[in-house]
């Protein structure tokens, strides 16, 4: 019998802008669709409910129309310091089943320094290509407050 064992990634970025912010550019759809798709992708369509039980969904497209759809679930609702939720693809070829993303903002002397954790991940394939992708949303993230 082979059990599945989740695999799960960590990356930290300390973002020029103050915790309040930056917690705020992770549940408000407008400020959303300024980041949190990896480069060379745009966001076309965010919707969030940042409140435990509210979803969220955020459409990505590619150049060529061709859209990557995530959505999930708000477990914890801490403002400004914590957010969890789950996490799923809707198109089958990306999906990796439900996973869970907790990110933390802590203030460092008016930056902040975001940890993101994403969990539930089923292979080192996935965790590769979900730690490649969030990477670059955080550089998108971070060049908004350089």
């Amino acid at each position: 019998m082979t059990t599945k064992t989740g695999t799960s990634l960590m990356l930290t970025r300390v973002i020029n802008a103050d915790q309040e912010t930056v917690y705020r550019a992770w549940t408000d759809p407008e400020q959303l669709k300024r980041w949190s798709a990896p480069e060379g992708l745009d966001v076309a369509h965010v919707e969030t409910d940042p409140r435990v039980g509210g979803r969220y969904h955020i459409r990505m497209v590619n150049a060529e129309g061709v859209a990557h759809n995530a959505t999930g679930v708000y477990q914890e609702v801490e403002f400004p310091n914590r957010l969890v939720y789950t996490w799923s693809w809707q198109e089958e070829e990306h999906d990796v089943g439900e996973t869970r993303v907790t990110v933390e903002f802590k203030e460092r002397g008016g930056s902040t320094e975001v940890v993101l954790t994403h969990e539930l991940l089923p292979n080192d394939d996935s965790k590769l290509a979900h730690e490649q992708g969030w990477a670059s949303c955080l550089n998108r993230l971070e060049a908004l407050h350089a």
